[in-house]
């Protein structure tokens, strides 16, 4: 519909220029050479302005081509900068084109007429351009000359803004404990939910790997269940940052467009955004902060379900998923015993706690062979 609007427009300019230029300049011209009667005069307009016309039918395909192209252009253009940049770029054209005007007026002495028009066309392109150029790369300074009252005492409307943008990774959305922080209401303002992780989620969710395909439609379900059952305001994201190839690379351009944060699961993430100086909450980190303080000498109850690394050890977990290394615990596997903590060791990737075995739990002992109370040996 917009091709069509535009070529009818053209088509229309060029009969209409056909008819300026027969009407209002070539009856000067052929005056008394061609034009001898107001029959022919008529007759040489409508010739021209059917000429012209034809002409704007040839040639409208191609120009509203390269008009859409264009425009296409344009907007992706815009669509990339943030909205900092396209009002710093606006200020930096108004500028140009101010000082472009006053410029212009300096060349009106010029003797040829022509040489002064072509200079205020060459002028203002050439003060525009850089205007826009410079306020979309100085923008933070050109908005700091904004006025600046009632910056200090927040009015009404600024009290009543919504908190930073929180952006999720596909990781955390994944993972699904997102759902139930959001339900504690420990997350504020708006989840901003990018449209690039929810194709990555579609294509997870399409894979031919039995186990990526489960992943995905769990990311998808967490999706659905904050979106209408929970209590926060989600967002979807449609803009895309075409240039940059990663994932990652995209949610941190995000972010530092929103001025958001991530949240994810994801350690190299999480280093890579905070060089950039992007703010990240990071959901393991989380959940070993709330994790209960296990200090040594403390006795719990575990269940040995598995041999260790070292030899004569076992492995027990903790409902939270905390491992526990138990020296001399290999021949309790599948058993229920007690265990005195003697060390905790608190790695990136979570807790470990190490223990050995205790004499409170007589579930646990060998009344024949009893536990040893060897120190235990903490391997890194």
């Amino acid at each position: 519909m917009f091709r069509r609007v535009l070529r009818v427009i053209l088509i229309l300019l060029f009969t209409g220029a056909g008819i300026g230029l027969s009407y209002y300049y070539l009856p000067d011209k052929l005056a008394g050479f061609v034009i001898d009667t107001a029959a022919k005069h008529y007759g040489v307009i409508g010739i021209i302005s059917v000429l012209s016309g034809f002409l704007g039918v040839v040639l409208a395909p191609g120009i509203v081509e390269k008009i859409v192209q264009l425009t296409s252009w344009l907007e992706q253009r815009l669509n990339r900068m943030s909205i900092q940049e396209i009002i710093g770029g606006a200020i930096g054209l108004i500028i140009g084109l101010i000082i472009a005007t006053l410029l212009g007026t300096a060349v009106s002495w010029l003797p040829w007429v022509w040489i002064g028009g072509v200079l205020k066309v060459v002028v203002t392109l050439m003060l525009g351009y850089l205007g826009v150029s410079v306020g979309t790369k100085r923008k933070e300074e050109l908005l700091g000359f904004l006025p600046r009252f009632g910056r200090d005492k927040p009015t009404k409307t600024e009290a009543k803004q919504p908190q930073p943008y929180k952006i999720l990774d596909t990781s955390v959305i994944i993972d699904g404990r997102i759902a139930d922080i959001c339900k504690s209401g420990f997350i504020e303002g708006t989840l901003i939910i990018p449209n690039f992780i929810l194709e990555e989620l579609r294509h997870i969710a399409d894979s031919s790997d039995l186990l990526k395909r489960n992943r995905g439609r769990r990311g998808l379900d967490i999706l659905n269940k904050i979106r209408k059952e929970l209590d926060v305001m989600v967002q979807i994201y449609e803009r895309d940052f075409e240039e940059l190839s990663e994932v990652d690379s995209k949610l941190v351009k995000l972010a530092q467009v929103l001025k958001g944060t991530v949240i994810t699961n994801d350690y190299n993430l999480n280093k890579v955004a905070q060089l950039q100086g992007v703010k990240v909450l990071n959901i393991n980190e989380l959940a070993n902060a709330v994790k209960p303080v296990v200090l040594p000498g403390e006795e719990m109850t575990v269940q040995v379900i598995k041999d260790g690394k070292e030899s004569g050890q076992g492995v027990a977990y903790l409902d939270d998923g905390t491992m526990i290394v138990v020296d001399g615990g290999k021949k309790y596997i599948g058993q229920t015993m007690g265990v005195i903590v003697t060390s905790v060791l608190q790695t990136a990737a979570g807790r470990m706690i190490f223990a050995k075995p205790g004499l409170g739990d007589k579930k646990s002992v060998d009344q024949d062979t009893p536990p040893s109370y060897n120190e235990v040996n903490i391997v890194g």
